[in-house]
C-alpha cells in the first residue's frame, strides 16, 4: 500500500492523489450511511426509567434496544416526563428569558385563585407588566404569544375542567320529540325561517369574584331562523340609567341585580320582539322559542294579549346546550368578539387609575362594543346554529362569510382553543370603574 511516510515533501502530494485515487477505485468512496433518528413517547421512556432504577442503565438499554446514554438522559428528565402527556415525545421550546419574572407571576396566579378570584389571560399580561417594571426589565412587552408560551411552559390554564352530568336516560329521546314538534310546526303552520325567533341571555361582567355571581350586565341577544339579528339590550347592574350617551342600535336597560326579571322580559317584548318588521301586523304566525326561566314564562304569559300572532316554546330544562339556537353558536361567536373588543381597549394604554389600577371603561363604551361585536356576528353564523339545533334544515355549503368560531386578530388554533372560554359567566377581576 502507498505510503507518504518518509517521502520527500517535493512527491508526497503526488502520492496522496494516487492513494485517494486507488482507494475509491477498489473500495469505493468512504462515505457513512445516513443514521435514522428515532423518537420514543413519554410513556416508553417511563418504562424504561422504571426498569433501568431496578435493575441499572445497561440492563434497560438492552432489553429496551436503545443506548445507555439515552436511558441516563431520560432519568435527568423523569420530573418532567411524569407531567407530560402519554404521547410527547420531545421538549422543545424556548426556555424561559425572564424565569424570576415567570416566577413571581406564577405565585400571583395561585394566590388569585386560592383566593377564588378568577383570572383572565389579559389580567397575566397587565401583572407581568407590571413585575416587569418592578423588576427594571426592559423591552419586555407581554404580548399574547409570550403569555400562551408562559402558560404552556408552567401548564396553566384559563379553562376549568368540570365534570359533565351524565345524561338521563330518555334524553335523546326527548331531543327527538322536541325537534319533532317544532318541524311539526313549523311544517303544518308554513312558518317562514324569518318567523322563527330565539331569545336568550348572556352575563358579562368585570370587577366581581367568582362566587359572587353577580354579573356586571346582561346582553339580551334575539336572532331569526334567516340569519337576520334583532337589536341586543344591555342591562347594567345598576338602580338607574347612568347619563351617559348611548349609542343608537342598542336598548338599554338598569337593573339592581343585573339580570333580567320580568319587567325586562316585557321591555324586551316591547320595544325589540314588536319592533322587529312585520311585528305589529300578524301576516302569518310565529314561533317565539327561549328557555325555562321564570322571567321568561311570566314576562310572556302576561304580554300574550299583545302576541297573538306568536307561539311561545320553551326549552325543556337540561336541552338548553342542543336546543337552544344561540347557545349552539351565536353566544360563543358575540363574546369572542366583545372580548377582543375589551382587550384591544385595555392594552391600548392610558386607563389607569392614580394608584396604578386598570380602569374600566365607560358604560357608553361597553354598550359600543356589544353593538359592534354583534354586528360582526354573521348572518350564516346564525343560520347554522339554528340548523345545528334541528330547527331548519342545514344550510348548503360554500356560503360561509367568516369564521366565528376563532379569535379575530388575536389567537389562531391551539392558542384560541387555550384561550377562548364556553363559561356563560365571564369574570374579568380587579377593575375599577372611570369615572
Amino acid at each position: 500500500m502507498l505510503s507518504a511516510i518518509n517521502q520527500p515533501e517535493s512527491i508526497r502530494p503526488r502520492l496522496q492523489q494516487v492513494h485517494h485515487l486507488y482507494s475509491d477505485s477498489v473500495c469505493g468512496p468512504l462515505t457513512m450511511a445516513p443514521v435514522r433518528r428515532h423518537a420514543y413517547e413519554a410513556q416508553f421512556k417511563l418504562q424504561a426509567i422504571s426498569y433501568a432504577v431496578l435493575k441499572g442503565n445497561r440492563a434497560a438499554a438492552k432489553e429496551f434496544n436503545i443506548n445507555e446514554s439515552m436511558v441516563r438522559n431520560w432519568r435527568k428528565q423523569e420530573a418532567k416526563l411524569r407531567r407530560a402527556k402519554e404521547t410527547k415525545q420531545s421538549f422543545r421550546g424556548n426556555k424561559a428569558r425572564w424565569p424570576q419574572l415567570e416566577d413571581q407571576l406564577e405565585d400571583w396566579i395561585t394566590e388569585e385563585r386560592s383566593a377564588g378570584r378568577s383570572v383572565s389571560t389579559l389580567a397575566i399580561r397587565l401583572q407581568a407588566t407590571a413585575i416587569a417594571r418592578d423588576l427594571k426589565i426592559q423591552h419586555f412587552r407581554g404580548g399574547p404569544s409570550w403569555c400562551f408560551r408562559f402558560m404552556r411552559r408552567r401548564h396553566l390554564s384559563i379553562r376549568q375542567k368540570t365534570a359533565t352530568p351524565a345524561a338521563a336516560e330518555d334524553y335523546d329521546e326527548k331531543l327527538s320529540v322536541f325537534r319533532s314538534y317544532i318541524c311539526s310546526k313549523i311544517t303544518d303552520q308554513k312558518i317562514p325561517p324569518h318567523r322563527v325567533t330565539g331569545v336568550d341571555e348572556v352575563a358579562l361582567s368585570f370587577d366581581v369574584t367568582v362566587e359572587s355571581g353577580k354579573p356586571a350586565l346582561t346582553v339580551v341577544l334575539g336572532c331569526h331562523g334567516n340569519g337576520q339579528k334583532l337589536p341586543a339590550m344591555v342591562i347594567l347592574r345598576r338602580k338607574t340609567l347612568p347619563k351617559d350617551p348611548f349609542p343608537a342600535g342598542v336598548v338599554v336597560r338598569a337593573n339592581q341585580r343585573g339580570r333580567m326579571d320580568e319587567e325586562d322580559m316585557r321591555a324586551w317584548l316591547r320595544e325589540v320582539y314588536l319592533q322587529r318588521p312585520n311585528g305589529y301586523f300578524h301576516a302569518s304566525p310565529s314561533l317565539l322559542i327561549c328557555d325555562a326561566t321564570h322571567a321568561h314564562l311570566t314576562a310572556t304569559a302576561v304580554n300574550q294579549a299583545e302576541l297573538p300572532d306568536s307561539e311561545l316554546v320553551v326549552v325543556p330544562a337540561g336541552l338548553t346546550n342542543k336546543l337552544q339556537p344561540l347557545h349552539t353558536g351565536v353566544i360563543r361567536a358575540f363574546k369572542v368578539r366583545w372580548r377582543a373588543a375589551w382587550e384591544r381597549w385595555m392594552t391600548d394604554g392610558g386607563h389607569t387609575s392614580k394608584t396604578g389600577r386598570p380602569r374600566r371603561a365607560s358604560y357608553a363604551t361597553i354598550c359600543e362594543w356589544v353593538l359592534d361585536a354583534w354586528a360582526q356576528v354573521s348572518d350564516f353564523t346564525v343560520i347554522r346554529a339554528f340548523a345545528r339545533a334541528g330547527l331548519i334544515p342545514e344550510p348548503p355549503p360554500g356560503n360561509e362569510t367568516d369564521s366565528d368560531e376563532k379569535t379575530p386578530d388575536i389567537f389562531d388554533g391551539d392558542m384560541s382553543q387555550e384561550f377562548s372560554s364556553d363559561a356563560e359567566l365571564e369574570t374579568l377581576d380587579g377593575y375599577e370603574e372611570e369615572d
